[in-house]
């Protein structure tokens, strides 16, 4: 599949709603955390429900380039034959890590450890991507990182560093910076402590704790130990949350859906989105509530409902960072204004998620007004136009969910990326009830 094509795209057509039982793919941050941990764990780590996306299974090729024996993946299965925290070896060429920037961030931490130097690359948007929030706290543990002037990729770690303990509070709230950081702290003399502004994604911490690794947790900060021991362990991935997003807009704001998301990962540094949306007005519930491998569980019904605009909560801006794109759309749809602050990472995903989004609004008819830190969303009435998702994945998904309340259709732009995150979206969506296609080199009727 040719990245970053404008010949790559979807064509939606407007209206009809969402219907169905269905499951979406695997989490994408705890599939990266288990191909990683898994690893550097000793024994076998056994993997169900593994994202087969192509962010994760970057992941999957790095640690077989670094000598690890990995099986699969096969119809979500993988089997990692895990080879100690000390027994990764020195790749023969550089670490291509394609579009995902979770890989590249938590890697420079655990790299940082080895005894050997590695280059790590990726692709255009990658290299355009702030690393800088994970280099510099690891340099004052003495790793020696060499990049661009800019602060971006390709990144050079220099081997053979001797790492120590640091006790970081980190400026902005992120789950990437604090999971490279307590990689990091495995290979590092002393007690490396993260203390987070607000609370983020905790996977890391609890599948650490999973494959037997000893931390303390208190509120906002998180301690390690250096020189430990992982031991392999069964992981079952649930649904992801970011997936399962742009169907519960989707279904919020077609009239007459009616859905239920099977599996569901609800852990509450993630569930930001269900907050937000009930806040709204969404008809949310969550059933059959369990948990599965340390990780809360439950599924998902959803039906339509007529949402008003809100103020939307700082506290819940990490807790629903990824589904923003989603939420804007949303936002949108509701009755009134929609005002959002503090999220001005949005601005160094993928692709600007504020402005690209705030320009695919306002393309569509929306009243959008773009903040250095947020945005500020009139809801309205969708018309038809041509979006330019920049080859931001969630970008994509979250336009063609906009399709079902528009009058004419949408056609969405450098699409390929989707396979990143979600690599059956379109057939997922056409089951559900989206009228969807997949098109590229002039082909009318190729679906994905």
């Amino acid at each position: 599949m040719k990245k970053n094509s404008f010949l790559e795209k979807f064509v939606v057509n407007p209206g009809g709603n969402l219907q169905g039982v269905f499951r979406v793919p695997g989490d994408k941050s705890i599939s990266h955390r288990a191909i990683m941990l898994g690893a550097i764990a000793e024994g076998l780590t056994r993997v169900n429900g593994f994202l087969e996306g192509e962010d994760t299974l970057a992941t999957l090729a790095v640690f077989k380039a670094l000598g690890v024996s990995i099986d699969g993946p096969s119809s979500g299965q993988v089997v990692i034959n895990g080879v100690g925290l000390h027994g990764l070896q020195a790749p023969s060429r550089a670490l291509y890590l394609g579009n995902s920037g979770t890989s590249m961030r938590l890697l420079t931490g655990l790299m940082a450890g080895q005894g050997f130097s590695v280059e790590m690359t990726g692709d255009v948007s990658l290299s355009r991507r702030p690393m800088r929030r994970v280099t510099v706290p690891l340099s004052e543990m003495g790793a020696r990182i060499e990049m661009n002037d800019e602060g971006t990729p390709p990144l050079k770690i220099q081997g053979g560093q001797s790492l120590q303990a640091i006790n970081y509070k980190m400026p902005v709230a992120s789950a990437q910076v604090k999971s490279c950081l307590l990689l990091a702290g495995l290979y590092a003399n002393g007690t490396t402590c993260v203390t987070e502004p607000a609370p983020t994604r905790d996977h890391t911490e609890r599948m650490l704790a999973g494959f037997g690794y000893q931390l303390k947790r208190d509120t906002g900060r998180v301690c390690l130990e250096g020189g430990g021991q992982l031991r392999g362990m069964l992981i079952d991935v649930p649904a992801d949350i970011s997936s399962a997003a742009f169907f519960m807009v989707g279904a919020t704001i077609a009239e007459g859906s009616n859905i239920l998301l099977e599996h569901v990962g609800i852990n509450p540094t993630r569930i930001g989105v269900i907050n937000i949306l009930r806040e709204m007005g969404a008809d949310i519930r969550l059933l059959n509530e369990r948990e599965v491998g340390g990780e809360p569980v439950a599924d998902i019904r959803v039906c339509s409902s007529q949402l008003h605009g809100i103020e939307i909560s700082r506290e819940q801006v990490p807790l629903a960072i990824d589904e923003f794109p989603a939420l804007f759309i949303a936002a949108a749809c509701a009755e009134g204004q929609t005002i959002l602050r503090g999220a001005e990472e949005l601005r160094v995903k993928e692709s600007d998620r504020i402005q690209v989004m705030a320009d695919g609004l306002r393309t569509l008819g929306i009243v959008a007004e773009p903040t250095l830190d947020g945005m500020v969303i009139q809801g309205g009435q969708f018309k038809g136009g041509v979006i330019n998702s920049y080859g931001d994945h969630r970008i994509a998904m979250a336009f063609a969910m906009a399709a079902l309340c528009a009058k004419e259709p949408i056609i969405i732009e450098d699409c390929a990326n989707v396979a990143t995150s979600f690599p059956n979206f379109v057939n997922l969506a056409q089951v559900a009830g989206i009228d969807i296609k997949w098109q590229k080199n002039g082909d009318d009727d190729a679906d994905l």
